[in-house]
């Protein structure tokens, strides 16, 4: 099942793709696609829905995060060994922690504003995972039991504030660094969140090529490891690192610039696709 929501910003509808990739309007079942609607019985209640019966959307509406209540945004750094390799860092023992602000948050096409001082725009495909069921202190084991499904993460970096001290979160936190989406695809969709292809390109140029097989600390060791000191909510999202291919990796380094465009897919989870625009007040 692949939910969304659809239309200007913040007067989002929610919405469901059907078999054919078509955009179908749920906004009669449900008011809103939040923690209650990504809770196991939200879930259950929606599976029963058959997409072709909703209301078809016509035109290309805007795509926004395909669901609201986002408490807690995780990012998990250097999950992937070859971009640890690429930013000259050793292979962490134990998973990087770090937050992202709520307010980066964005839509998946929405442009993605250079922030003022800038001058070191990076890119970061990423697979997110979407807890659905409270989790605190977990096992491995049942730690799937957790998630309501996936999505795709753009983690937006800048390198010159994110290297200014020890902590990133001022480089990974500012206003359009979190585009999710276009959907959040049901775990019953993505059986094998470690068997998901990974690409982002600019400017038509692929940068990122990967799999989720590669990661360092999968997303079971991810989930249980998060929850040993932070208690995960429904709704709460973790960003699971990215693969080789970043700006700053590359010999010379490249970094966005106003005019840019991104273009992020996962398999099963859809694409992406943002422009770099210049801060303007």
């Amino acid at each position: 099942m692949k939910l969304c929501r659809y239309g200007k910003p913040g007067y989002e509808k929610p919405g469901m793709i059907d078999g054919e990739g078509k955009l179908r309007d749920l906004s009669k079942i449900v008011d809103s696609l939040g923690p209650n609607e990504i809770s196991p019985r939200g879930l259950k209640m929606l599976t029963r829905l058959k997409p072709e019966s909703l209301p078809l959307v016509n035109g290309t509406p805007r795509y926004g995060v395909p669901y609201v209540g986002i408490g807690k945004f995780v990012a998990i750094g250097l999950n992937y060994s070859d971009h640890a390799k690429e930013a000259g860092l050793p292979i962490p023992p134990e998973p990087i922690v770090f937050m992202k602000a709520t307010t980066c948050i964005s839509g998946p096409n929405d442009d993605v504003i250079q922030p003022k001082n800038s001058t070191k725009l990076d890119w970061e495909v990423e697979l997110g995972v979407v807890i659905g069921t409270t989790a605190r202190y977990v096992d491995e084991a049942s730690a799937l039991n957790h998630v309501a499904g996936y999505c795709i993460v753009n983690d937006v970096s800048e390198r010159s504030f994110q290297m200014a001290t020890s902590q990133w979160d001022k480089g990974k936190g500012f206003d359009t660094a979190g585009p999710i989406g276009p959907w959040l695809v049901t775990t019953d969709e993505i059986r094998d969140p470690q068997a998901l292809d990974m690409a982002l390109e600019v400017n038509e140029k692929r940068m990122q090529s990967g799999n989720t097989r590669t990661m360092v600390f999968n997303v079971v060791k991810l989930i249980s490891h998060v929850s040993q000191y932070m208690t995960l909510v429904p709704g709460d999202i973790i960003a699971t690192g990215t693969p080789p291919g970043v700006g700053l990796g590359m010999k010379p380094p490249v970094f966005l610039k106003p005019g840019d465009v991104m273009r992020l897919t996962i398999s099963g989870l859809g694409e992406q696709k943002q422009r770099v625009v210049a801060y303007s007040a």
